[in-house]
């Protein structure tokens, strides 16, 4: 069985990095990736990047992970989504494996 993926959508690379950690912290996950947009809108947005933090876990470990994440980012520059998902599917697990860091 998949483990479960946490997704927290952030603004800005500082408030990612805080959210992972806080997350990290509170909660027995690993982060799969940090992924990034720059909307088209970017320059109405608080900060003109938003990027995604992707946590792996049993699923209690990933939604303590996304509460302590979302509290940490909401101290810096907000949070935009979260989600988490039980039991991706194998497409779905693809589509996780995309970074727009990696370029």
């Amino acid at each position: 069985m998949a483990q479960a993926v946490g997704m927290i959508e952030v603004y800005g690379l500082v408030a990612a990095f805080v959210a992972g950690d806080a997350g990290c912290k509170a909660a027995n996950v690993v982060i799969e990736a940090f992924d990034r947009n720059k909307p088209a809108n970017a320059d109405n947005l608080p900060v003109p990047l938003i990027v995604i933090v992707k946590f792996r876990g049993n699923v209690e470990d990933v939604k303590a992970a996304i509460e302590a994440a979302e509290v940490a980012a909401n101290r810096v520059s907000g949070v935009i989504s979260k989600y988490v998902i039980a039991n991706p599917s194998e497409d779905t697990e693809k589509l996780l494996k995309i970074s727009g860091l990696d370029d």
